[in-house]
């Protein structure tokens, strides 16, 4: 008995062993995982430099030159009419970014509440050169319309041309982008720049969304006191670009400032209303005694 049992033992303990070595394999590499190894996340070479650095101050090449929507040649200086420009640098056959930023900017020029081509103008410069013109005008076509202004097509120009002429005006405002051999497609940063109506550079304005209030009050700012109404200016006083947030936010020296203003033109109002009040109690004071020293 006792030895048919040690032989089930036996047996059992060979049975083990000999699975034992497959079995273990995953066990022992749950228990002690091998080193799994990192993936290489850096971008390729040529794409690294992606992105903007701000140049605030800038100005544009202005002899740049290009092909307007309509084949007409056009010097960029020439599409400078002494409004604030809204630039925007794109490529036509972008499956996704591009498109993104150009609704973003149409709708932002929508609701500002500024005109296109009366208070400020547009300029969209395709960096890609295999860009056609037809595209590029279907492209002013579609987002003219977005921006409720279909008959603005002097106002808001899109640009095609060579490679080294938009390549001049991204780098002289700092637009860094690249062209990815592997996928066939240009690496860009999103953004849209304000400038003045001498084409220098006054503020960027980042990412696919622009709020109708910082487009308004960057496009006010960018036009040197030629856009806006007072209330917009009075309101550059109470709001400051903030780098961080990369918005306007409110300036609480700003407030304070508009606030003393307020209390000053509010005493020197209760001060004109207690002089007048004086001088015609005077005058009424007065009238009866020249009346009683008159000759009868």
């Amino acid at each position: 008995m006792r030895f048919r049992a040690f032989a089930l033992v036996a047996l059992a303990l060979a049975a083990a062993t000999s699975v034992a070595p497959a079995a273990a394999l995953p066990l022992g590499q749950a228990l002690h995982p091998m080193p799994v190894p990192e993936r290489d996340t850096r971008l390729p070479p040529a794409l690294q430099d992606v992105g903007i650095g701000e140049k605030l101050g800038a100005g544009l090449p202005v002899d740049a030159r290009f092909r307007r929507q309509d084949g007409a040649p056009v010097r960029l200086g020439d599409l400078l009419h002494g409004r604030p420009v809204l630039l925007s640098l794109v490529y036509f056959n972008c499956p996704m970014l591009c498109g993104l930023v150009l609704t973003g900017e149409a709708r932002g020029v929508r609701e500002s509440g500024l005109k296109l081509g009366k208070d400020f103008d547009a300029v969209t410069v395709s960096f890609d050169p295999l860009d056609t013109m037809k595209v590029a005008a279907e492209r002013q076509r579609g987002y003219l319309q977005a921006a409720g202004a279909p008959e603005a097509r002097q106002a808001w120009t899109f640009l095609t041309g060579e490679a080294q002429e938009s390549r001049r005006v991204a780098d002289a405002v700092g637009f860094r982008y690249a062209y990815d051999e592997k996928t066939k497609q240009f690496a860009h940063p999103a953004a849209i720049i304000v400038l003045t109506p001498d084409g220098h550079v006054s503020r960027y304005l980042y990412g696919i969304e622009y709020a109708p209030r910082d487009l308004r009050l960057a496009l006010v700012e960018a036009g040197q006191g030629r856009v806006g109404t007072s209330f917009d200016h009075l309101l550059l006083t109470c709001f400051r670009y903030d780098p961080t947030s990369r918005r306007y936010e409110a300036y609480v020296l700003g407030f304070v400032r508009l606030s003393m203003l307020a209390v000053l033109v509010g005493l020197g109002a209760m001060l004109g209303v207690f002089w007048r009040r004086e001088f015609k109690a005077k005058r009424a004071g007065a009238a009866p005694k020249g009346k009683e020293g008159a000759p009868g």
